[in-house]
């Protein structure tokens, strides 16, 4: 799961820092903070979309909207990780998905309804050929979720 690597430019990494403040900033001012012109500001943020270099979302906490239940899924599997991951990715309700080094091989974020669901889910994840355990972490309170790093 190798990602290309976009080259960022200074005002790539202005506006990027910009858009972490404040998601909705319009074009307009967007532009005067990092010195180009509405169409070319609007040109660059859709280029850093489509080149994978950044996403505009809302982000939200998942237990006000209804969701009753978050975990993370450490997942152990044996042999190389590619195809466990690539089938663990294609499923919905894990919404967060990492590779790692340590004791586990890989890490999902669980965003599922209550206790049923995140069983079944859990259920699915060890059922995964490759798999050969799992240990669950479940989320008693989002105390902080930023995404505000800028860009180097």
């Amino acid at each position: 799961m190798e990602r290309n690597t976009a080259h960022l430019d200074d005002i790539d990494r202005a506006i990027i820092e910009e858009l972490q403040r404040d998601g909705r900033t319009p074009y307009t001012r967007l532009g005067a903070a990092v010195g180009l012109s509405e169409a070319a500001t609007r040109q660059r943020v859709q280029r850093l979309v489509d080149q994978g270099a950044m996403q505009v979302v809302a982000v939200t906490d998942p237990l006000s909207h209804g969701y009753r239940r978050m975990a993370m899924v450490g997942v152990r599997t044996s042999g190389p990780t590619d195809g466990v991951a690539a089938t663990l990715a294609k499923m919905t309700d894990i919404a967060y998905l990492v590779v790692t080094a340590g004791s586990f091989d890989l890490l999902a974020e669980a965003v599922v309804g209550d206790d049923t669901a995140l069983l079944e889910l859990t259920n699915r994840i060890r059922a995964v050929p490759g798999v050969t355990s799992t240990e669950t972490f479940i989320y008693l309170a989002l105390v902080k979720q930023t995404f505000n790093w800028g860009a180097r």
